[in-house]
């Protein structure tokens, strides 16, 4: 019997049943820079619960995953080289005007660098062995990446996205994503953004020409699918 999960602007997947060995579970930047106190974002003075209260439904999404032989997990961190050689400086110089400069030290070591605790998934979402990690400079997960290398040799063509920020990495990735032709769906209480209208907005725009980037659902309905 086929497999679907009830979403929005269309029962997932558009070809019809979700098949684990064809299907990735994308956990995108949950590290203690985007929802950690002292982390990235809360030194730019942003509310930090807001990027945390996708932690636990997420964190029963990859649980449940695990449980079922065949879906990829992978895990994503943004984050640059110790000597910011891989940081454009619009970036830098952007960071540095809102009082969080990237490389800058802050209470979680050198902001989003690489090997910093700052830089680290929490210990919450951690992966496991035999789950990849892919390391990006970039917002997008696929950009400088071999993600879409990881995943192909893998089998996979559909992608269920989860992480933060809605409106910024989770958004760009699942727009590339989406170009390249993976079916992506993205689980709503699973992300989290910085602002309220931007999380909606980002929703929105996901449903938009009939799914223009995919479909949007929740954890619940997720599980409930992927567990019958």
């Amino acid at each position: 019997m086929a497999t679907t999960v009830s979403a929005d602007p269309y029962e997932w997947p558009y070809d019809g049943d979700i098949v684990p060995s064809h299907t990735a579970l994308l956990l995108i930047d949950w590290q203690h820079d985007f929802c950690g106190p002292g982390g990235y974002v809360d030194t730019m003075g942003y509310d930090i619960s807001l990027t945390r209260r996708g932690v636990e439904p997420t964190r029963n999404v990859l649980e449940s995953c695990r449980q079922i032989p065949g879906f990829t997990i992978v895990h994503t961190r943004e984050g640059h080289k110790p000597d910011l050689s891989d940081c454009p400086p619009n970036k830098l110089w952007r960071s540095r005007q809102i009082g969080a400069g990237i490389g800058d030290a802050g209470p979680n070591g050198r902001i989003l660098v690489r090997g910093e605790p700052g830089w680290e998934i929490i210990d919450e979402l951690a992966p496991q062995e035999g789950e990849p990690v892919i390391d990006k400079p970039t917002k997008g997960a696929f950009s400088s990446t071999d993600l879409d290398l990881v995943l192909r040799n893998r089998g996979v063509t559909h992608i269920v996205l989860t992480g933060i920020t809605t409106d910024v990495c989770v958004h760009t990735t699942m727009r590339e994503a989406n170009d390249l032709g993976y079916e992506c769906l993205l689980l709503e209480d699973c992300t989290g953004a910085t602002d309220e209208g931007n999380y909606a907005a980002a929703l929105k725009m996901i449903k938009m020409q009939g799914g223009v980037f995919g479909a949007v659902s929740n954890s619940s309905d997720f599980i409930n699918a992927i567990t019958q």
